[in-house]
């Protein structure tokens, strides 16, 4: 069959790319056109700035500025992050949508946030402590009744665990089964019954069997050779249609309940994936990049439900638990979906931030929404986002440079550290010997050694086993490494194999 490019305006984009999930009578052999939205000054789309208008109340230079910040704020809690080591406490940026803030448990610490442009805020807890006290509710998630979810919120230096009402002393009992400390907890009450978002529908395209019923999703993101989607939008192996009820693709990859809720669907020839999402008024958004946006930045997302509506990021890592299980690493929103949005894409300006997976309300009087972060499943089943290109985060004002690091080989790296090993078969683990927290996506590393020493390098991720090797460089010379991950705790492990002296490592988190 010839290769052919589908679009129709106003109501879908190619199977590229967004939203794809609609009522729609046959269109076979039809190609209605449709208008790639262009970027303003700064990457943004004006439809994406009107819909910020709308949903946050900012005229086209505050939401640029805003998602710009936010681009800035990404990279500079990624390198702290990764300085810090166990000492960083999570970012993020405050109501003003311009004041970054780098929580971190040692006074020490606090210099370098303020170095690189950002706000220290001194707390007792660090994230990996944060997150050590929810991934052990997480074991215990089968007694869950009369929770709907737990998250770390940064910005309290606290595991916060969502009652429904009346069930208080349930969501404490579950913390102190999990073995988490009281003052390390608290609790919110919410009414809101999480649930994933799809229907089941006979005739909307984009359309899948589920239990002998079909069930409509949205496209997410392209990816090369199909698209990325909510799990809960089919199982593997199962077909998709398209919105022109034409067959579509099939899934490779899926994931829900459990440690997430995310699909790959590989389509077939008559297919053609573009960087590009649907926002319903006629328009492909474009899609730049994939840099992951902090706590507290702007973002929008576009489903083919409701259109596009936008709203802020309120928290990170939650587990929602919905009637077909628990799900962990979603991250929590103010901006309403609804059913048929499932699997339909998140923006922060031009960059891809997830899927929907599920939430509660609607878009008459509001809710909260959940979406999968989308560099979880690129990273998870090595898949290449598509994109326009552009993708670069914003450098800071010449004012807010951090001052240079220690130079060297691997002086292009973000994070410096150097160390001496005093003799063979000894090892030291950086950063200072500690672990870093790390987004999903791609670590570089390289690692330069004394003359006459052979040092190696493991990367390793911590698991309920302890650390594991992840991705290692061994052999002669000076040592490069370069692992594409889920997000997690890492650490970096210097092994002295013959000789000693001094060395120095030079890494990157995304």
């Amino acid at each position: 069959m010839q290769r052919r490019r589908i679009a129709v305006a106003a109501a879908v984009v190619a199977a590229a790319g967004a939203a794809v999930a609609f009522t729609l009578p046959s269109m076979a052999g039809t190609t209605p056109s449709s208008t790639t939205a262009k970027p303003k000054a700064g990457g943004v789309s004006p439809q994406i700035l009107a819909a910020m208008k709308r949903d946050l109340g900012l005229d086209g230079d505050q939401a640029t500025a805003r998602l710009q910040r936010a681009k800035w704020a990404s990279a500079v809690s990624a390198r702290l992050s990764a300085q810090t080591g166990a000492d960083f406490g999570g970012a993020w940026l405050a109501t003003d949508g311009n004041t970054l803030k780098i929580a971190v448990t040692d006074p020490a610490a606090e210099k370098a946030v303020r170095a690189a442009g950002a706000e220290p805020v001194l707390v007792e807890r660090s994230e990996q402590a944060l997150v050590t006290a929810k991934e052990k509710v997480d074991a215990v998630r089968s007694e869950a009744s009369g929770v709907s979810g737990w998250y770390v919120d940064v910005k309290t230096n606290k595991l916060v665990v969502v009652a429904k009402p009346g069930k208080v002393s349930t969501a404490k009992s579950l913390a102190r089964t999990a073995g988490v400390a009281g003052d390390a907890v608290s609790v919110v009450t919410s009414s809101a019954t999480p649930k994933p978002l799809f229907d089941v529908r006979g005739a909307d395209p984009y359309f899948i069997r589920v239990d002998g019923g079909t069930a409509r999703c949205s496209i997410g993101f392209s990816v090369e050779g199909g698209f990325v989607t909510a799990g809960h939008c089919g199982g593997v192996g199962a077909t998709t249609t398209g919105f022109n009820q034409q067959a579509q693709g099939t899934v490779r990859a899926s994931t829900f309940p459990g440690t997430a809720d995310m699909g790959f669907v590989e389509v077939n020839g008559d297919w053609d994936p573009r960087p590009v999402v649907n926002d319903f008024e006629g328009n492909e958004l474009p899609v730049a990049g994939n840099t992951e946006a902090p706590v507290g930045a702007a973002v929008c997302r576009s489903g083919s439900t409701t259109g596009t509506f936008c709203g802020t990021i309120l928290a990170k890592n939650q587990t929602v638990v919905y009637p077909e299980g628990a799900v962990t690493g979603l991250t929590r929103t103010d901006v309403c979906a609804e059913g048929g949005d499932s699997g339909g894409p998140w923006l922060s300006g031009d960059q891809a931030q997830g899927l929907t997976s599920g939430g509660s309300g609607d878009c008459t009087v509001g809710g909260e929404t959940f979406f999968q972060p989308v560099n979880e499943i690129l990273a998870a089943e090595d898949l290449t986002l598509v994109t326009s290109g552009g993708g670069a985060a914003q450098p800071p004002a010449e004012e807010e440079q951090p001052p240079a690091e220690s130079a060297g080989a691997c002086a292009d790296q973000a994070v410096q550290r150097e160390g001496t090993l005093a003799r063979a078969r000894t090892a030291q683990a950086q950063p200072d010997g500690a672990a870093f927290r790390s987004n999903a996506g791609v670590q570089t590393a390289c690692l330069t050694a004394a003359e006459g020493a052979d040092f190696d390098l493991f990367l390793q991720r911590l698991t309920n086993r302890g650390f594991r090797t992840v991705a290692s460089d061994t052999g002669a010379g000076d040592k490069e490494l370069t692992f594409n991950g889920r997000s997690g705790t890492y650490r970096y492990v210097v092994v002295a194999t013959s000789g000693a002296g001094a060395y120095n490592l030079g890494f990157s988190t995304p």
